[in-house]
């Protein structure tokens, strides 16, 4: 048995503050991993030291309810559980401006629509004609509505009883500025529903797509892997980000 099976075992039994204290040193790591990463495309005007506090509650968290004996990963378990902290305190600061959310809400209705009409994702040039707006205005609205993509849908979901890579792609749909009916769904249909929609993006939001949540690359690292801007790598995760809750949403309203 592991030093950190001994550890677990420990806690677990007698609840020792100590056992506890090591086990939140050992996994800290996941903690400045998730904060990073989910502040890659936040404004500088959000405090990473206070997401930072966050995720470690949520760590503390994961580490109290954690059932060894299910068998699960411990990182996996911990990591929804710093996400979904850190996303409840970025909700708790609702840093995104009302703006950007209408914005972010406009091109959803609009993708939804032209893929309703089209019986395929729409291509940009479709998108700026119906919003009548040009190639680089829509590009600028893209790169403003980022930080809308980022936000979770993990907690919204039923317990999934597994630590599944698959769950990682519906944690980046759910809109916070709204109501949100995917509570309603079980996390299968979700799952069969997102996996439909994403074989449909256009080949380049897919493979954004796979990088980022499946690979877990940052976007500069996309960047670098497709010879393309970072900021272009960003647009093109929005675009398939909304694109993928658009599809969410038309189904659930079918």
């Amino acid at each position: 048995m592991s030093g950190l099976d001994n550890l677990w075992r420990e806690y677990k039994e007698t609840d020792s503050k100590i056992a506890k204290d090591k086990l939140l040193v050992e996994y800290a790591h996941l903690v400045k991993y998730i904060t990073n990463r989910l502040a890659i495309n936040l404004p500088k005007s959000v405090d990473r030291n206070d997401l930072t506090s966050a995720g470690v509650l949520g760590l503390i968290k994961a580490v109290e309810t954690f059932e060894p004996e299910r068998g699960f990963k411990f990182e996996t378990y911990a990591g929804h559980k710093i996400r979904g902290a850190i996303l409840d305190e970025l909700r708790a600061l609702d840093w995104v401006p009302r703006s950007v959310r209408q914005k972010s809400r406009e091109l959803q209705k609009v993708f939804a629509k032209l893929e309703n009409e089209l019986g395929r994702a729409p291509y940009d040039d479709e998108v700026c004609e119906s919003m009548n707006i040009t190639i680089q205005e829509y590009e600028e609205m893209l790169a403003e509505v980022t930080p809308t993509t980022i936000i979770s849908l993990e907690e919204a979901m039923p317990d999934r009883g597994s630590d599944s890579k698959e769950l990682r792609i519906i944690d980046t749909i759910e809109d916070p500025g709204s109501d949100n009916p995917l509570k309603e769904l079980g996390f299968a249909e979700v799952k069969e529903i997102l996996k439909d929609a994403i074989m449909n993006l256009p080949e380049k939001e897919k493979l954004v797509v796979a990088l980022y949540h499946y690979e877990e690359l940052t976007l500069k690292e996309i960047g670098v892997v497709l010879d393309i801007t970072e900021s272009r790598v960003s647009q093109i995760h929005s675009k398939a980000i909304l694109k993928l809750r658009a599809k969410l949403l038309q189904r659930i309203n079918a």
